[in-house]
């Protein structure tokens, strides 16, 4: 048997514990711990990471939802991009861009990158990565996005390409595909670069016309 003293103002009092009542409140302490070890886990796989400010363009369609970010992992940053696009099928549906991969680096690494860290939010379903454009230098800090606008009865792609702009002022355009326009560029980051994604992605939509990736926003750490 156990004994647990309560104390009520100057008095004590003794209360009988059984040994399967002491097991059971070891085994639920037990528990506590490991669900909030895997509660801090989940946090961190989920794109927990500080960040200094959001980018966003105007230019973006609406279809879809916005799905999980990914964030590079601390004390990395992104200095290059590959996407996942899917080329014209002719008459039959076309998505156009669908997927944009992040590729991080530690600050004080110097190209060409062999060791990178790589991230991604939701992508659709169709089309191939392509090889990874990187900055000759620094990161990645601000975006533009091509986009088709709502082609009524016919057939929608949404977001067709990406451009990035690097630290050293260079520009990069992505291997995509050529609907629709360019909007205006995104801020600038405030602080040392691009760090994470968010998408937001359209679900296969059966017989009905699919877009895939229709938005983007992206965050900027320290």
């Amino acid at each position: 048997m156990s004994y647990i003293q309560f104390k009520r103002g100057k008095h004590r009092r003794a209360a009988l514990i059984c040994p399967e009542t002491a097991k059971m409140t070891s085994e639920m302490s037990k528990f506590s711990v490991l669900l909030l070890l895997l509660l801090v886990v989940c946090d961190r796989s989920s794109g927990f990471r500080p960040y200094q400010s959001v980018l966003q363009v105007q230019n973006g369609m609406s279809w879809g939802e916005w799905r999980q970010k990914d964030m590079c992992p601390d004390g990395m940053y992104a200095a290059g991009f590959s996407l996942k696009v899917e080329r014209s099928v002719g008459d039959a549906d076309d998505t156009a861009l669908n997927g944009i991969r992040l590729h991080c680096i530690h600050k004080d690494s110097s190209a060409p990158h062999k060791s990178y860290a790589t991230v991604q939010s939701e992508t659709g379903s169709w089309g191939e990565w392509t090889r990874i454009e990187w900055c000759p230098g620094g990161f990645l800090t601000s975006f533009q996005l091509r986009v088709e606008p709502n082609q009524g009865k016919g057939d929608d792609t949404a977001a067709n390409n990406i451009r990035f702009l690097c630290s050293t002022a260079n520009i990069l355009e992505g291997s995509g595909m050529n609907w629709g326009n360019w909007g205006e560029w995104s801020a600038r980051c405030q602080g040392k670069g691009i760090c994470g994604i968010m998408t937001r992605v359209e679900p296969p939509q059966g017989s009905g016309d699919d877009t895939a990736l229709n938005n983007v926003q992206m965050y900027c750490c320290d």
